[in-house]
């Protein structure tokens, strides 16, 4: 019942057209700097989407097995990502893929040929 229904004093954060531009080339920047850390059979993919509380930005990665990790920001006041914020997401997004790949493998894969 009370799912949807705001309480406080919060209010949506409405981005400009250029703000919503920067964003776009932050996440894009935070996605080619994930893909330059891993290898090609990983999948990487960001994207801005609209919710009740306003724009929320995210940045995703699909490893060749196991979950799906994904990094989420909320455009607060300024809405760019500082450079230093843009290469820890990548690099934290890389690490956390690749455990979620090692955690997936069996401990003794059996050969794929003989």
């Amino acid at each position: 019942m009370y799912g949807n229904t705001p309480f406080g004093d919060e209010t949506a954060v409405e981005l400009t057209a250029d703000q919503r531009k920067a964003l776009r080339r932050d996440l894009s920047s935070v996605a080619a700097r994930t893909r330059e850390l891993l290898p090609g059979e990983f999948v990487v993919g960001s994207e801005i989407t609209e919710g009740s509380d306003g724009p929320r930005a995210t940045v995703a990665v699909q490893p060749p097995v196991g979950s799906v990790v994904s990094a989420g920001y909320t455009p607060e006041g300024e809405v760019a990502i500082e450079e230093t914020e843009r290469e820890d997401l990548a690099m934290g997004l890389a690490a956390s893929a690749a455990l979620q790949m090692k955690q997936a493998m069996p401990d003794n894969p059996s050969p794929t040929a003989q």
